[in-house]
């Protein structure tokens, strides 16, 4: 897909985002994922700040990507409301240039499914995360259920037209086939939803 066609499509969904951040059981599973986040903090895909009210002010300086300017300009004013520092970056993440080994924690949430090259994706994250780093993924992917999963399968052209995501993508395979190593994971919602905690090597 056209990148520029991609941003344009994020950009629309920007205030759905914005109200996504109070929902509950994302927030609960974001909550669960990002406990311990601290120090320099990488965020890719930013969107709207989902993630910002599961950030402990006084612990985090964070740097915000994300390609679709509306995105920033609702996480922009997430994180003034809540008081996290913050500097943000209208970048692409797959040809974003940062310092490398640089950030404690870098986070990255149902994001992977929009990514040409998910596993090029991860493997920038864990150069610009400091050796041993902590990553954390929250992404949705292949149901286990085999019903479920033929429904993504069916369902994936016209997702990927509509919102720019794939929907049948293992997430697990991928980061596997990336340079993290995988700490530990959780699935939920008959294993659609991923918590991933993993580490830079």
């Amino acid at each position: 897909m056209n990148k520029n066609s991609l941003i344009r499509k994020f950009n629309k969904q920007a205030p759905i985002y914005e109200r996504n951040t109070r929902q509950r059981r994302l927030g609960e599973w974001r909550q669960r994922l990002l406990h311990g986040v601290e120090g320099k903090v990488l965020e890719v895909a930013v969107g709207a700040g989902a993630n910002f009210p599961f950030y402990h002010p006084d612990k985090v300086d964070v740097t915000a990507v994300d390609f679709s300017p509306e995105m920033l300009t609702r996480a922009r004013q997430m994180a003034s409301e809540l008081g996290i520092r913050a500097t943000f970056l209208e970048r692409d993440i797959e040809t974003l240039e940062l310092p490398e080994r640089t950030y404690d924690c870098v986070v990255s949430t149902l994001s992977l499914c929009g990514y040409e090259d998910p596993v090029k994706a991860l493997n920038n994250i864990n150069r610009w995360a400091k050796p041993g780093g902590r990553i954390y993924l929250l992404e949705h992917g292949m149901s286990t259920n085999r019903l479920l999963g033929a429904v993504q399968h069916f369902v994936n052209p016209a997702a990927r037209r509509i919102s720019g995501c794939h929907y049948n993508r293992d997430m697990i395979d991928i980061v596997n086939a990336s340079d993290l190593n995988i700490v530990k994971t959780e699935r939920y919602w008959n294993g659609i939803i991923h918590l991933i905690w993993a580490q830079a090597t």
